[in-house]
């Protein structure tokens, strides 16, 4: 899963170098928060207008954790 956001970040942004995710325990709902992390710079980019990009990028990690059955939110730093 962090190898799935690494590589949509990474090809959205232009310091890719700069690309980090802390994962924090599952809480009580059994829910995994992925915090991704870029460079300041490239905030707007991983957004996108209105936050069309980073809903888009939500919906696709939910989809590959929900093959996984897996429970996962993505939350932009």
């Amino acid at each position: 899963m962090e190898e799935l956001l690494i590589s949509i970040t990474k090809g959205l942004v232009d310091n890719p170098d700069q690309v980090t995710i802390d994962i924090d325990e599952p809480n009580q709902e059994g829910v995994v928060v992925y915090h991704l992390h870029v460079a300041e710079g490239d905030m707007g980019r991983v957004i996108g207008k209105q936050g069309r990009i980073a809903k888009a990028i939500r919906v696709v990690m939910r989809a590959a954790a929900n093959r996984r059955d897996a429970k996962i939110s993505v939350e932009i730093d």
